[in-house]
């Protein structure tokens, strides 16, 4: 499905599509007519008035005028300098989703680019043409590297990867323009948080079965105690709780009150939760504003200096997401300890099942803890630094850029977590000889132990591991998930 974009309605799950799976993009007739409006503001303006630049350097060389004749030479100059990025390259989907990002922000209107640079975007995208990107250079207030790397290849003189097209040059209005904007950073945490969404969806999948082997009560889920607290996020994790064992086997709670993995799920999952939401919020709206500094204002026919490429809100709002992931992944530890313990299951200690003394799944908590000690040094804020820079003018900063590639970094080891839960579920479960009635929660169970070795006995467990981690979408993806 084409995706059209007009400056406003762009999602997640929209520069996903075509991030990853190439979905073609147009743009829209109002976010042409936008951009074309604000374009004619911006050459009028700049005609009449110093607009920083354009008609002046930029940086700490902002009170630096550009002479009359000098204009197009200048854009090109800022354009050649500040594609200087340095280290790994971005891959392919990260680069399709600064690009879907930049023409969306394009066509709200406001940068005073040519229109006809949409048009060009619109192709790249179409033609599945991608700039080369380093990863470092930006630091929370525009990603300049990205975008200037991006429009040398428009220019011409970089080529790019995937194909070619005509070069395009740009106008006296376009350069800084043009890459003013923190889309690299806003495409990455697009994609990282549809990624995380799918686990946290999983997540409750994996609980629930743990639910099931550990005999659990169901009275920590009673809609009356969060009706009490009204947390939106706890709200949703003790509903889907209760859908997910509504077809559990029948057997009592072992204990009064359960440890905290499992009775305070809902409180501790759903603040995950409510961090996903508000970063899903603060990206809406940044993929969908005209952020641009200097702002071109069709309204009142004129250029506005101020500082909306600073990304102090997205920054935020990552970091608070992996902070509640972090809390999330430590509880499911906790249930993996449980899991290994004979109080909590009726089985030999680790799940063993074999001459004894078998270890079982013992490996499992090492793995487990390893893989949550990676992901509370990914969760420390990046916000907690700063900088200055062009000669104390640029004075804060936001690392929204760095972030960014933490949350994307911290999704591989809570899946090595959620494995290593899943995996001494279905064990224990099969120890037990449970028996599910039909529902997601058996459909997700018989689909976990047909990727899974049968062997209970103590073997390596590798296979079964990598088999859990490619199960976590499928788990997400099951019949009757909560939103």
């Amino acid at each position: 499905m084409t995706i059209s974009l007009d400056g406003e309605g762009l999602s997640c799950e929209q520069v996903e599509a075509v991030a990853r799976d190439g979905a073609p993009v147009e743009v829209a007739a109002r976010g042409i007519e936008r951009a074309r409006a604000a374009h004619r503001v911006a050459l009028e303006v700049a005609a009449q008035r110093p607009v920083y630049g354009v008609t002046t350097g930029v940086g700490a060389n902002r009170t630096v005028p550009v002479g009359a004749g000098d204009v197009l030479d200048h854009g090109l100059r800022v354009l050649r300098s500040h594609a200087g990025g340095a280290g790994p390259p971005l891959d392919r989907a990260g680069v399709r989703a600064m690009l879907v990002v930049r023409l969306n922000q394009l066509a709200a209107g406001g940068s005073g680019v040519d229109p006809a640079l949409l048009e060009v975007l619109e192709g790249a995208l179409n033609r599945g043409l991608t700039p080369r990107v380093s990863r470092y250079g930006a630091i929370g207030t525009a990603d300049l590297t990205a975008l200037a790397s991006t429009a040398l290849c428009i220019l011409g003189e970089r080529p790019w990867e995937g194909g070619s097209m005509p070069a395009h040059a740009f106008g006296p209005t376009d350069a800084l323009a043009f890459i003013s904007s923190n889309a690299a950073t806003v495409g990455e945490a697009a994609l990282a948080s549809q990624d995380l969404r799918r686990l946290l969806q999983a997540a409750l999948v994996v609980a629930a079965l743990s639910f099931v082997a550990v005999q659990g009560s169901q009275e920590p889920y009673a809609a009356a105690v969060h009706e009490s607290r009204r947390h939106p996020g706890q709200i949703a994790v003790a509903a889907r709780m209760r859908e997910l064992l509504r077809t559990r086997a029948a057997r009592p709670a072992r204990r009064v009150q359960d440890p905290f993995g499992l009775r305070a799920l809902p409180q501790v999952h759903g603040a995950a939760l409510d961090g996903l939401a508000d970063l899903e919020r603060v990206l809406g709206v940044e993929m969908n504003s005209a952020g641009e500094n200097p702002l071109v204002d069709v309204r009142t026919h004129d250029v506005l200096h101020n500082g909306n490429f600073h990304a102090a809100y997205l920054a935020l709002a990552l970091d608070k997401a992996r902070a509640a992931l972090f809390q999330t992944a430590a509880l499911s530890v906790a249930r993996l300890s449980g899991l290994a313990d004979p109080a909590n299951t009726g089985l030999r200690p680790f799940l063993a099942d074999g001459p004894e003394p078998s270890s079982g799944v013992t490996i499992l908590e090492y793995v487990a803890h390893s893989a949550l000690a990676d992901l509370r040094h990914q969760a420390a804020p990046a916000t907690l630094g700063s900088a200055v820079l062009a000669s104390g003018l640029e004075n804060h900063a936001s690392f929204s850029a760095q972030a960014a590639w933490r949350t994307t970094e911290a999704l591989a080891p809570y899946e090595i977590v959620l494995a290593c839960e899943l995996l001494a579920a279905v064990r224990a479960l099969r120890l037990q000889g449970v028996t599910l009635g039909p529902g997601p929660l058996r459909d997700a169970y018989e689909l976990a132990g047909a990727a899974m070795e049968p062997s209970t006995e103590d073997r390596p467990l590798e296979g079964d591991l990598s088999a859990a981690i490619r199960l976590l979408p499928d788990l997400a993806r099951g019949p009757s998930r909560s939103g």
